[in-house]
Order: structure tokens, then sequence, then C-alpha cells
């Protein structure tokens, strides 16, 4: 009987210490934790999406409560064996003293009474009786204010282990009697490594531009990379390209929208109107082709103040030289100018009845303005030049 299909981001959830992407310092921390039996009685893992806290948290409890794989081992061990009892349970979500929380369905006062009172009773089969809350942040003021005095003076054989994303909704009450851990975005370089090995395993032919484009489209969050891998596998039938997987999400290319930003700084407003609808017909997202006007303007300004040493690993060398060659043709003035101008525009989309009309407007608006700039620059000079003449 072939097993059920599982997505990506379920099959690859690491399950060991070792297998958590670019948490070094976390790992570090935990594990000469446990060594030296210094394990805090409630830890706060924040971060963004997909980062890994529900994970880890797993993780935790999976060590703390191993028994190795003979199953005699009285300690918590460095590393979860996955073959115990107790390892088992936590891998099959039915341990008897492992509970996960999600906070946002079970945010009153009476939901943290109720794991108050169960906290008192010691855990019939595990070392600890450890509860994982996740968005902890949605708890109710009251839940919060319940939970103070056990997490001060929590019993011995308890466990908090606490996930969010919204780290400054906890209460500063709350911040004070946890280890606070603060999982970091994941760089390119271990998501494209990260995909790399998961293509390896599943037989995907890739470009590497087409691992590098989703890492980038994900942000930092090795589950949204997994997600977007997924299902651009199936789209692309298992032959990943760059141009396919933005062009199935509705993203342009950084390619096609630099040619679009040249003939803004240019004022070439017909060609401009027609390579955008060249990239909106292909599918792109308008917020998605302002985005990446945003970040061609951003990585211009760059280029402008690094001049020679800059360089942006997650560009091809051919992009990163076109930049540099743009950037030698405008001002800091310029780039600043069109940054204000896109910031606006991105609130004028979001407001109008029709986004591909109102972002239209905009960029005849920014290809009037944009050649004018150093030219305003330049009468205002020699304003000045005139003046200071007629003065002496």
């Amino acid at each position: 009987m072939n097993q059920p299909y599982k997505v990506f981001a379920r099959t690859y959830r690491p399950q060991k210490f070792a297998d958590l992407i670019g948490q070094k310092y976390l790992v570090d921390t935990l594990q000469n934790a446990i060594k030296t039996d210094q394990v805090a009685h409630a830890f706060l893992l924040t971060g963004i999406r997909g980062v890994g806290k529900t994970t880890t948290a797993r993780i935790i409890a999976m060590a703390l409560n191993c028994l190795g794989e003979d199953g005699q081992q009285k300690n918590s061990q460095l590393e979860p064996c996955l073959k115990c009892a107790n390892c088992q349970g936590v891998l099959n979500d039915n341990h008897p003293d492992i509970l996960e929380i999600d906070a946002a369905s079970k945010t009153g006062v009476d939901d943290m009474r109720e794991i108050i009172t169960n906290a008192n009773y010691t855990p019939s089969l595990a070392r600890y009786k450890i509860y994982i809350i996740d968005e902890v942040h949605m708890l109710s003021n009251s839940a919060f204010n319940a939970l103070l005095k056990t997490l001060e003076e929590p019993p011995e054989h308890v466990k908090f282990i606490f996930a969010t994303t919204e780290i400054r909704k906890i209460p500063l009450t709350i911040l004070s009697r946890c280890q606070r851990f603060d999982l970091r975005r994941v760089t390119n370089e271990d998501l494209v490594g990260h995909l790399k090995h998961i293509c390896e395993n599943e037989d995907i032919k890739y470009a590497d531009d087409a691992l590098q484009t989703i890492a980038n489209l994900a942000g930092g969050s090795v589950r949204d990379s997994l997600s977007i891998l997924d299902q651009m596998r199936l789209v692309t039938k298992n032959n990943l390209t760059a141009e396919e997987i933005r062009t199935a999400l509705g993203f342009s290319g950084i390619a096609a929208s630099l040619e679009l930003y040249k003939k803004l700084l240019a004022g070439e407003i017909k060609e401009v109107l027609n390579i955008l609808h060249e990239i909106y017909s292909a599918g792109s997202e308008v917020k998605n082709i302002l985005n990446d006007l945003l970040e061609i303007t951003y990585l211009a300004s760059k280029a402008i103040i690094l001049g020679d040493a800059f360089k942006e690993i997650k560009l091809s060398s051919k992009i990163e030289e076109e930049i540099k060659i743009l950037a030698g043709q405008i001002s800091i003035s310029v780039t600043n100018t069109i940054w204000q101008m896109l910031l606006k525009a991105a609130s004028e989309v979001n407001h109008s009845p029709n986004q591909i009309q109102a972002l239209e407007m905009i960029l005849i608006r920014i290809a009037h303005l944009a050649p004018q700039a150093d030219l305003a620059k330049t009468i205002t000079q020699l304003d000045s030049a005139t003046l200071k003449k007629k003065a002496s």
C-alpha cells in the first residue's frame, strides 16, 4: 500500500538539533544547558513564520525526555534518539506528557487555569511534563496573569516552551520569567543548500538560479521555501527554472523590471507603458512590479555609495554589472526621490479600484520628473553662481 503524500515542509521537518538550519547559537546554548544540567524552566522562542520555533520546541521536549535507544538512559540527551517510547510519542503527536496548545484557540483564563492545575500532577511516562504554547501572544491579559505565579515557581517536573511571531505583544512580566531565543532568518546560502539536498533526494532537476529565486521569495523562512519548492516541482514537472517559477508566482523577474526602470529614468513614457503591460500580461501582480522597482532603487542607491565595492550575493553577475552601470548614470538625490514616489505609490495602488491604471499614472509621473531631477539641480547651481557674480 502506498504511503499517503506528505508535503515537503512535513517530510523534511527537523527532528534533531543537528537538522536545524541557521540556528547555531540556539543549538549550542541548549545543548550546553542539557550537558551541564542547567535547563531553564521556561523558554520563549521568537522569530518570523516558518523559521523553526515549534519544531525547536518539539526537539527540546524529546531531548529532555529521551531514554536512549536502549530505553535505559536516566538523564536528558544532547540529541533525541528518535527510537525510544518518549521520542516516538512526540513524533506521533500522542505523548500524554508533552502537550501542544494553540493559544489562538485557547486564549482565556479558564484554559490557563486548567493547564496550571494539571501541571501539579507528576508526568505519567516522561521525566518532564512539557507545555508547548504556540502563538502565545494571542493569550488574553487575564490568561497571562494566571500564568505568572506558576512561571515564577513551577513544579520541578514542568517545563514551559512558548513560541511567538509577535514578541512585542508579550507582557514584560512574562518575558522576565523566560529564557528567550530569537531564531534568525535563514540566509539564502543556507536555504539554497537545503533545497539542493531535497532536490537531489527527490530527483528534481534544477538550475542554480531557480533555487536562488525560491530562496529570495521565501524571505528567510524555511517552511516558505519548502512550500514554494513543493508547488513549483509540479508546475515545472520536476525541472525547475527561475523564469517559470517567477511567471507561475506572478513575479516578472528583476531583469524585466530593470529594463522598465531604465526607460523611467530616460523619461521614455511610451516605452515605460509598453514594457509595463508586457510584464503585467505575463502574469505579474501589480504589487510585485512595485516591489521590484523599489528593490532596484535600493540596489542602485547602494551601488552609488559603495562604487566598485558593491556586491549583492542574490544577483547574477550580469544584473549586478547592469546595476553598477545604472548607478554611474544617476545621483543619490534621484534615487531618493524615486524611492519616496514608489512608497507613496504602494499606498495609492492599495486604495485604487483599478491597480494597473493607478500604477500607470504613477509611472507616468515618475518618468516625467526623473530626467529633470539632475537638470533642476544644475539650474539651482547656475542661479547660485549668477547671484554670487552679481554680488561681487
